[in-house]
């Protein structure tokens, strides 16, 4: 396609950020590609979940503990977080087709309990909807590239629009492991990429700040360099190790 039309494919080629996605996905790839020469149980997957779901909890500010999440129980942060972990890969296939109904899903499981019912899955205001329905046609069209870059996007544009009432970190993390997971980078989801972010927390949340100003392409450029970092630590760790 025309990559003048190709607005994703295009911050591929701001300095540094194909040559670092590579790297981080050949580490995927190969990690992967080694378990695969094994049989993959589904507690891998569920132990993942379980593990991001505890990484992105304590990112959105859950005080709970790890011992507590892995028994069900924790504060309302840490029990939507885990309530969304069971119910996540269950929407790969509306991801693919349609992407705001997803995004929707997505914080309708989390917010349940927690904002009035007319909230859920619901933007906040017209700017919001508009942000939403905008990185949906992104995602829908066709494009040259990389999969972690999608899911990097994907991940900053909801953490930093906070389209909805609540839980938009949440909501942020589970779509980037959404896309890996239909982008075909991991389709058993087996590497954690909330844990990821969670071991570089200070880096993560400098540059999502950093994407979030407005101007220029730098925060943009500083935020992907820094996914290729996270994505690699994700594999790291993953439970497949």
């Amino acid at each position: 396609m025309d990559s003048r039309m190709d607005a994703l494919a295009s911050l591929g080629s701001l300095e540094g950020v194909a040559s670092a996605l590579a790297g981080s996905r050949d580490g995927i790839d190969a990690l992967l590609r080694d378990r695969g020469l094994r049989r993959t149980p589904p507690e891998l997957t569920t132990e993942s979940l379980l593990r991001g779901a505890i990484a992105s909890a304590t990112l959105e500010g859950s005080v709970s503990s790890a011992e507590e999440m892995r028994a069900g129980q924790g504060d309302e942060v840490a029990v939507a977080a885990l309530r969304l972990s069971t119910e996540l890969l269950a929407l790969v296939p509306t991801l693919r087709t349609a992407p705001l109904q997803a995004f929707a899903r997505l914080h309708a499981v989390l917010g349940a309990g927690a904002v009035a019912d007319d909230q859920l899955g619901r933007p906040r205001d017209g700017a919001a909807a508009e942000r939403l329905h905008l990185l949906a046609r992104r995602l829908l069209e066709p494009t040259t590239a990389p999969a972690l870059l999608v899911a990097a996007v994907v991940h900053a544009e909801l953490a930093t629009a906070a389209p909805f009432a609540s839980h938009n970190g949440l909501v942020a993390r589970a779509a980037e492991r959404l896309v890996l997971v239909t982008r075909g980078v991991d389709e058993k989801s087996l590497i954690v990429p909330e844990a990821g972010h969670l071991a570089l927390r200070a880096e993560y949340e400098s540059n999502l700040r950093a994407y979030a100003q407005a101007g220029g392409s730098s925060g943009v450029h500083a935020w992907l360099v820094y996914a290729a970092e996270a994505y690699a630590k994700a594999a790291e760790l993953s439970p497949v190790r």
